[in-house]
């Protein structure tokens, strides 16, 4: 058997049906599919969990982190916690698979090697479209480097400790898993022979990066700090990068005690407090939940702030809550995204939400 782990959230539930129902006339039966939704707000659960309830190979899996930054790579290693089979292959919910795709993976299988596949990918209205999969139309088709689709042995890649959990957003977790299993003896290979896999048309998620705050959590430059994540895990000379509880997600419980607690305490946004939360409060705050609301100060729009800024004379300096949002999220995934939290942008963009649990 090989299990194949679908990372989720918030997705469109047709895409993801045209996915399954391509699974459903495999001419290979010896597999089983894990959805893993990593924090999908409970009108999208409720449908998706429904949709995949419909197919006897398919399991759903919820993970609570709603309020918690998209991280493919902590989605993926949840979903290997809950594996059994040998083997595993590393899907998307884009995908459209050839019949006898099963039937390859089974063919290539291989405790020394990690397979990665040539991908074929279709326009909007090709995507839509009710035909057979080699009736498709292609407009363009991946080359070597583009490894998100990928067959692995399950020990092999629990010996790596996983996917980088410090990745989040999108980028380099791929390329990233790929290049730790080398340095422990397994085979990178690009299966190019036909296309087993097409990948039905989405808007590029780099186009909807935002450089103003957004209710949608986004971390300003984070396909660069994750490329640097990448090199910096390639110049060193270990393959595990995770500590021990990898791929552990944020319970019911857990995210039931951040939601009612109402214990808020208000901070502003002064460089020297804001600091000081991050480098001295948060790490030496020992046991319970941090209830903390970001806030402009409201001296910063005076008058009198104002004009003594245009005179030159000393006042406060202060962080943009766009700032505030940047700084907080890259200190999470850097040293607490193994730790219940939330961090909510508000409907009027002008607060941010930030609880923990220790």
């Amino acid at each position: 058997m090989i299990t194949i782990i679908y990372p989720y959230r918030n997705r469109e539930s047709e895409r993801v049906k045209r996915s399954l129902d391509s699974l459903k006339e495999q001419t290979n039966s010896e597999f089983e599919v894990l959805l893993v939704d990593y924090g999908s707000d409970s009108a999208s659960a409720s449908i998706i969990k429904q949709l995949v309830s419909n197919y006897k190979f398919a399991k759903y899996i919820y993970n609570y982190s709603e309020f918690q930054p998209w991280s493919r790579a902590k989605a993926i290693n949840i979903g290997l916690k809950n594996v059994t089979t040998e083997y595993i292959f590393t899907a998307d919910v884009d995908m459209i698979f050839s019949p006898n795709f099963i039937s390859k993976l089974h063919e290539l299988k291989n405790p020394s090697k990690g397979y990665y596949f040539k991908v074929g990918f279709l326009n909007e209205k090709e995507s839509k479209s009710d035909k057979k999969f080699e009736d498709f139309k292609i407009d363009f088709s991946s080359e070597v480097g583009a490894q998100g689709l990928s067959l692995f042995n399950l020990e092999s890649l629990k010996a790596v400790t996983a996917y980088d959990e410090f990745l989040h957003f999108w980028g380099a977790e791929d390329i990233d898993v790929h290049n730790r299993l080398e340095k422990n003896g397994t085979e990178s290979v690009f299966y190019s022979k036909e296309i087993q896999m097409l990948h039905q048309w989405h808007t590029s998620y780099r186009k909807a990066e935002k450089k103003v705050l957004t209710k949608d959590l986004q971390l300003t430059d984070i396909v660069r700090i994750n490329y640097q994540k990448l090199l910096g895990n390639i110049q060193s000379k270990r393959a595990e990068v995770n500590n021990a509880n990898w791929g552990i997600g944020i319970s019911e419980n857990d995210f039931e005690d951040l939601k009612k607690d109402d214990n808020e305490r208000v901070i502003l946004n002064k460089k020297e407090i804001i600091t000081h939360f991050l480098f001295s409060e948060l790490p030496n705050f020992k046991e319970g939940i941090l209830n903390l609301r970001f806030l402009k100060d409201p001296f910063q729009n005076s008058l009198k702030y104002k004009m003594k800024k245009f005179l030159g004379k000393n006042v406060p300096k202060y962080y943009t809550l766009k700032e505030i949002n940047d700084l907080l999220l890259l200190h999470i995934i850097s040293f607490y995204h193994t730790l219940p939290y939330f961090v909510e942008v508000s409907d009027d963009l002008n607060s941010i939400t930030f609880k923990i649990k220790k």
